[in-house]
């Protein structure tokens, strides 16, 4: 026999809201900068004598121990930073997926910071290849904050925030 309505004095329960396109498309960018991140190091370990001879360019009173020294520390510092980095990638969109609000501002901070960086960096001492990928991981960035910060996405947030 059918029963119109539920037996049980439990509501059933509401499922969560769907994730809008805009939000999806900001945690595909994530993960694009994820890649990119990990590209970069690469391309920075890679490069790591180009690097190093401009280094040499820029400051020709360094010894041979201090030019290796700074050698090490480049690429140790690449993988290390690229390690963080693509954690701090993945892990925010993660939340994003979630509908954890901070993590659209921790990503929003963060990518202010890398701006700071991007910027910074380009009057380092660095190998060209390097320099001109940088770029490619801030617009992974730019395209992501903008994607988070659309009408369609933050009432995405706000519905998943606890009330």
């Amino acid at each position: 026999m059918y029963q119109p309505y539920p037996t049980s004095s439990q509501m059933p329960e509401l499922g969560k809201p769907l994730i809008p396109p805009q939000v999806k498309h900001a945690i595909t960018a994530m993960y694009v900068g994820a890649a990119a991140t990990i590209v970069g190091v690469v391309i920075e370990i890679l490069t790591v004598n180009a690097t190093k001879a401009s280094i040499q360019k820029k400051s020709p009173h360094l010894t041979a121990s201090q030019l290796n020294t700074t050698e090490h520390a480049l690429i140790i510092g690449s993988i290390v930073s690229g390690l963080i980095a693509v954690a701090a990638w993945l892990f925010i969109a993660r939340a994003c997926k979630n509908g954890q609000n901070w993590a659209r501002i921790t990503g929003t901070v963060l990518f202010v910071l890398a701006t700071i960086d991007t910027i910074g960096s380009a009057i380092s001492p660095v190998a060209g290849p390097v320099k001109a990928w940088w770029p490619v991981i801030w617009l992974a960035g730019l395209v992501t904050v903008i994607l988070l910060w659309q009408r369609a996405s933050t009432e995405f947030f706000k519905g998943m925030s606890p009330r």
